[in-house]
């Protein structure tokens, strides 16, 4: 089996969005991650042929973000086994190319153990995933895009930049406010949110705008669209010494 045939429709790659439910200041909803991580692969699907858009995984590991309610969470050793079991779901239909648009960022060693480990058992199963959509989409913009913090930050100007473009209804800039912590340089501090921020939010939301979220939003699905179309050129092989 080399594909999926659904509704007349040929599939022979996927996009899967991973999110979460968690909170996310005042001004953004609990689903920001999953709106935005959703938002960008059914727009790559929509513009690479035979790419199957799944539904979003709304909820990740968000234990280090617990100390705001509401957080719902799944630990990191069930999320990799949510992920390898949707993988192999698709490997079993023939569908063996695979994008993850990743929208959370407890998310990330999840996937990269999941991918890893199913494609040491399965190497016919091709992975590829866009794990910080938030640093990606600041590399792809010109310098002084962004006013505060680079952009960075949780529910910060970057992430409510995009929730401007992707779902300006559910914003409420009034409420908006952030705080920029201090951060050591070059080594990662395993901190718990409630230790960096009083407000549930790091960076400066009240920078953010819906013409930087339609220049990030625009990037990103530029940058995955020519991926993907680059990735079938070359059967999804990687380039190997000659």
């Amino acid at each position: 089996m080399t594909g999926y045939l659904l509704k007349e429709n040929y599939f022979d790659k996927a996009v899967l969005p991973v999110g979460s439910t968690e909170y996310h200041g005042e001004h953004l909803p609990f689903g920001t991650d999953t709106l935005v991580a959703d938002s960008i692969a059914q727009a790559v699907s929509q513009r690479v042929d035979g790419m199957l858009c799944l539904p979003a995984l709304p909820i990740g590991m968000s234990r280090h973000y617990a100390s705001f309610p509401v957080s719902l969470t799944l630990s990191t050793e069930t999320l990799i086994h949510v992920l390898k079991e949707i993988i192999d779901s698709l490997n079993q239909h023939g569908i063996r190319r695979l994008l993850i648009v990743n929208g959370h960022d407890g998310n990330i060693p999840a996937i990269e153990a999941a991918a890893r480990e199913y494609r040491v058992d399965h190497p016919e199963m091709r992975i590829a995933a866009l794990n910080a959509w938030w640093v990606t989409a600041i590399d792809l913009l010109p310098q002084g895009t962004f006013e505060a913090w680079g952009g960075l930050g949780h529910a910060g100007e970057g992430e409510t930049s995009m929730m401007l473009r992707v779902a300006p209804e559910l914003v409420n800039m009034s409420k908006a406010k952030g705080h920029i912590p201090k951060l050591p340089e070059n080594v990662q501090v395993e901190w718990l949110f409630r230790e960096i921020t009083p407000y549930g939010v790091t960076g400066d939301p009240t920078k953010a705008t819906s013409e930087k979220g339609i220049l990030m939003w625009n990037a990103l699905v530029d940058h995955l669209v020519s991926f993907i179309h680059d990735m079938d050129d070359s059967a999804w092989e990687v380039d190997k010494e000659k």
